[in-house]
């Protein structure tokens, strides 16, 4: 069937290809320099497996025009242009979360925003062999790579199918439940605090219900020992940029840790270096727990605490104030008052 004129056309191309169907739109007239004739300009939408699919994006294409080179641009592409942007924003854990997630996306590097399927992004995820929480780092990198299109009209707000991805039924099953600290392990830990310095980084998690991340990437200049708080200014969430209260039971650790050298952070490996969370995790926390008969992982700390401050009737909206829960506070800007401080710092005391 001979499509209208002006309207486009799908023409197969020779030789073996996966995608053999060109598809093409006129947008003007030249003049062809070596014959000296008018020759159509044309611009290139899309190659497609079958002539269907390239009919349908002839179709999708003159129902809503879209600019063809942005259209062009792949997964990768975006990526980096979203990573310039987004990574000037964000805390060292969190770049790197979202650069773990990127190598899972291989499959999707050179394939372009406009042809990618929510298949493609389902794909992913299944064959990912990943737990819960590296799935929904995934699906957030998709959701805000899927944005950052729409935005700069790489795509059309109809191609946002980042938010139907699946992640439920996928993840790895052999992964580590967190589980909140019992009274009785808590009670080995503090037994055994005087045994490696290390010990006390535990302790430290417990009560102040921060994440691992965030303790790991605090610096010096954001802790107040004489006020007894610190602040959080790169979080997961925007609740979680907050102010944080060192429990009297702790307050000697963090004096300890400050002092302890010249490194601007306030936890360093033994060289006086920022803690990479992969060196923590492998070198001090798994050896530390499994010492103890334990089975744990970092995160089970923040469970902990809140879990202790929930017993302890501490009221939910202080709860969430102290470990950065959402809704803890509605001002984008956090101004904290010594009242403020006082506040925090009682209810982390009743732990």
């Amino acid at each position: 069937m001979k499509l209208p004129n002006g309207y486009g056309s799908v023409k197969k191309l020779s030789g073996k290809r996966r995608r053999p169907w060109i598809v093409t739109k006129t947008i003007g007239w030249e003049i062809d320099e070596t014959t000296g004739k008018e020759k159509q300009k044309k611009n290139i939408i899309g190659y497609y497996a079958t002539r269907q699919e390239g009919l349908q994006a002839l179709a999708d294409y003159n129902s809503n025009p879209y600019d063809i080179d942005a259209a062009k641009v792949t997964f990768s592409e975006v990526y980096e242009k979203w990573s310039e942007q987004k990574f000037n924003d964000i805390s060292e854990s969190n770049i790197k979360g979202y650069k773990a997630a990127y190598k899972l996306c291989s499959p999707l590097y050179d394939i372009r925003m406009a042809d990618i399927k929510l298949s493609h992004l389902q794909g992913v995820v299944d064959n990912s062999n990943k737990n819960t929480p590296t799935l929904k780092k995934l699906k957030v990198l998709f959701r805000q790579i899927f944005e950052y299109a729409v935005i700069h009209e790489i795509i059309t707000q109809d191609k946002n199918i980042a938010t139907y991805v699946n992640i439920a039924s996928a993840g790895n099953p052999n992964k580590i439940d967190r589980e909140p600290f019992s009274q009785r392990e808590i009670d080995i830990i503090w037994k055994n605090e005087n045994c490696n310095e290390y010990m006390s980084i535990i302790l430290m998690l417990i009560y102040s219900g921060c994440r691992i991340s965030e303790l790991l990437d605090l610096k010096k200049s954001d802790v107040h020992l004489e006020e007894q708080w610190f602040r959080i200014r790169h979080a997961k969430t925007l609740a979680g940029i907050r102010a944080v209260p060192i429990a009297d039971k702790t307050l000697t650790y963090f004096k300890f840790w400050y002092e302890k050298n010249d490194c601007e952070y306030l936890l360093s490996t033994p060289q006086g270096c920022h803690f990479d969370y992969r060196n923590y995790y492998d070198c001090y926390w798994k050896p530390l727990i499994s010492e103890l008969g334990m089975e744990h992982r970092p995160h089970d700390t923040r469970h902990t605490c809140i879990s202790l401050l929930a017993t302890a009737k501490v009221q939910p909206t202080i709860i969430k104030k102290i470990v950065g829960h959402s809704g803890a506070q509605t001002l984008t800007e956090r101004v904290y008052t010594h009242l403020d401080i006082k506040e925090l710092l009682d209810a982390i005391n009743q732990i």
